[in-house]
């Protein structure tokens, strides 16, 4: 199968579903910055910094982006039910005890700090940054009704992910 299909040429892609939207369109922004955060993620795991351990729990969230690029790259017009794999409340909360863990061991935070510091660092702000913008685009577009508990999951998992993301990078400052 070649890479290239010629279909996207002027200007559309198709969802999952086969409908074909204008790549302009508010959904395909939502699924591109998932994308773009799921390949921040992935140059913050390749960090030398991180633990095998680490790095595998890094990996487990880029697959938590994929399920969640997958639900807001779907045909909601469709009618059908959304099956493919979908991170579960569970994930957000292995990401809360994740924080927890990382903050045991960090100092107080009584005041603003500039993103940065060690390369690894700045690479976790960048991600986090870009999952803010995530979370803004997921919350500016409409999922149906019928979706609503997807939806849910997706936002507070997004949500939750840029928390950690900023322990992440205090953490690695340490």
């Amino acid at each position: 199968m070649k890479i290239y299909t010629k279909s996207g040429d002027k200007g559309t892609t198709s969802l999952i579903g086969g409908r074909r939207i204008p790549k302009s369109d508010a959904q395909v922004e939502v699924y591109g910055t998932i994308d773009e955060l799921n390949s921040h993620i992935g140059l913050l795991a390749a960090y030398p910094e991180h633990t095998e351990s680490e790095r595998a729990f890094l990996q487990d969230i880029q697959r938590c982006l994929f399920g969640i690029g997958g639900f807001y790259s779907f045909d909601f017009s469709s009618g059908k039910a959304f099956t493919l794999p979908f991170p579960q409340t569970d994930e957000v909360e292995r990401l809360e005890n994740a924080i927890d863990e990382m903050e045991k061991s960090l100092p107080a935070l009584n005041h603003f700090i500039l993103p940065g510091g060690t390369q690894a660092a700045a690479q976790a702000h960048v991600a986090r940054t870009v999952c803010r913008r995530c979370e803004r685009k997921m919350t500016g577009f409409a999922v149906p009704l019928a979706y609503a508990a997807q939806e849910s999951i997706a936002k507070s998992y997004i949500n939750r992910l840029s928390d950690f993301l900023f322990v992440k990078a205090r953490y690695l400052n340490l």
